[in-house]
């Protein structure tokens, strides 16, 4: 058997010598460095895609009152916006996005050394976000597109026409999506005249890249632990609705992350 690529066997697991796993973890290193090189690789060519000038003036409202794109920065030339999914009426923000904002205050802390201001930008009206940001304890700044079309415009909401036809654009690609919101990550730039430009953004499994948890589940012998589940992501709870950790091997079961409730 390759136990290199075996699918995860957590009760009959191949056990050897300390001298064979040497072996075999000597030949995985391998593959890992091939994927750090090709990960550095994908990040020089991201910094090297061509930008777009953002012409439209977008305004959202902020506990500091209303402010442009341009004053979201905070001073920095970088920004990097979660588009977390909560929608005018929905009682809280979705589960998944708030497992991704779990990570966001510990980042802040050093992104802010390093020139960026990460934020989240929702389209619930910016007293629904402040109830829910309070519930979650969270520190990060997080404004409203209330009003706006920032959401629309970078594919992250969509009209329930767009919904009814059975295909939106998402990720790049016309594909069907169950929910009016989605996830996201954009990224943009301000130079010293005070123009901003959008230089990257990502959808779908791209956002992971937030959660730091999922890379440190991966070293784990039961790694993500989802096969089985309805959906990918079932055993995600915004974190105050977790039941305390017990010895079960099992984990819940739930709606799609993307659920109002």
């Amino acid at each position: 058997m390759n136990t290199a690529i075996a699918e995860t066997n957590i009760v009959d697991h191949p056990v050897v010598s300390r001298e064979r796993w040497l072996a075999a973890r000597k030949t995985l290193l391998a593959r890992e460095k091939e994927l750090t090189r090709l990960q550095d690789d994908i990040a020089r060519e991201r910094r090297a895609l061509p930008w777009v000038r953002v012409e439209k003036d977008y305004v959202f409202e902020t506990l500091d009152g209303p402010r442009r794109l341009a004053d979201l920065f905070d001073g920095r030339s970088q920004l990097l916006v979660q588009h977390f999914m909560f929608a005018p009426g929905w009682e809280q923000g979705c589960k998944s996005c708030s497992y991704m904002a779990d990570h966001n205050d510990g980042a802040n802390l050093h992104l802010a050394q390093r020139d960026v201001t990460l934020l989240a930008v929702s389209r619930a009206p910016l007293a629904d976000i402040e109830r829910f940001r309070r519930r979650m304890g969270w520190r990060f700044w997080w404004v409203s597109s209330h009003g706006s079309d920032f959401n629309r415009d970078f594919g992250v909401s969509f009209s329930q026409d767009e919904l009814s036809s059975g295909k939106v654009d998402y990720n790049y690609v016309r594909q069907p999506f169950p929910h009016e919101e989605a996830p996201g990550i954009s990224v943009f730039h301000r130079d010293e005249t005070g123009a901003v430009f959008h230089t990257y953004s990502r959808y779908g499994r791209g956002v992971e890249t937030m959660m730091h948890t999922y890379a440190l589940l991966e070293l784990t012998p039961k790694g993500r632990d989802e096969d089985g589940l309805d959906y990918p992501m079932a055993w995600v709870r915004h974190h105050d609705r977790y039941e305390p950790a017990a010895a079960a091997s099992t984990a819940p079961t739930t709606a799609a992350c993307c659920s109002k409730a």
